[in-house]
């Protein structure tokens, strides 16, 4: 499913009342809706996605972290065909909290939870201290990168490749993508639209169904697949 670009004002009715695509489908579908924006190897998740800023620090639970962090590790396997995913989680506040000095839920809440997930077997890394960890090319070690929040995110990842990104949504039993932008109004009738993002999520759309299909023959005969390799 590769869905245009809608404006999230103008769909609001009695019917519908989501703040976009992926709430909705996250309720139609089977699974656990996350959104992942993927350029290339530059893939950005969130553990927060259309929630406000003032309201983001109290969806910051274990429990979501751990929900989020499990989501992506299985569709980097599942989708992307990386074996032993690494993953890197930013921190909440400025500078990761500086040690409890600017905010205390990287060091209460974020810094635990991602112990225990590392120590149950997911290489997840962090927190980073957000504001140079695009800059300084960080992100480039990891198979993703996830951001606490939605503009931290996706100001870094369409600043490193807008008009070629894909909105992906993980998670999901069916495959969703989506361009990395807006209606654009402003532009509209003056023939200056780019449709290269939409191109890229019918791509990346396909991709990652043959990886799907791939990764589901391959786990349910195992040894069948190895016999016919060999």
């Amino acid at each position: 499913m590769v869905t245009a670009p809608i404006n999230k004002y103008n769909i609001q009715s009695e019917d519908f009342k989501f703040p976009g695509h992926t709430d909705y489908l996250d309720q139609e579908l089977e699974g656990s809706a996350l959104m992942m924006m993927v350029q290339d190897n530059l893939r950005v998740g969130l553990l927060t996605d259309h929630v406000p800023l003032s309201e983001v620090s109290s969806h910051m639970t274990e429990e979501l972290i751990t929900r989020k962090i499990e989501t992506i590790r299985k569709s980097l396997i599942q989708d992307f065909s990386i074996v032993k995913p690494k993953i890197a989680v930013l921190g909440l506040n400025p500078h990761a909290g500086d040690g409890g000095v600017i905010g205390k839920e990287d060091d209460l809440v974020l810094k635990p939870t991602l112990k225990k997930i590392f120590d149950n077997g997911t290489m997840v890394f962090g927190p980073f201290s957000a504001d140079g960890f695009f800059g300084s090319g960080q992100y480039e070690k990891y198979d993703a990168v996830v951001a606490t929040y939605h503009d931290q995110g996706l100001i870094p990842f369409k600043t490193l490749s807008f008009g070629k990104g894909v909105n992906y949504t993980a998670g999901l039993n069916r495959v969703r993508t989506s361009p990395d932008h807006g209606t654009g109004y402003d532009i509209a009738g003056k023939d200056m639209a780019d449709f290269n993002s939409f191109k890229e999520a019918v791509y990346l759309a396909l991709d990652i169904f043959r990886s799907r299909n791939q990764y589901e023959e391959i786990s349910e005969k195992p040894l069948k697949i190895k016999e016919k390799q060999l």
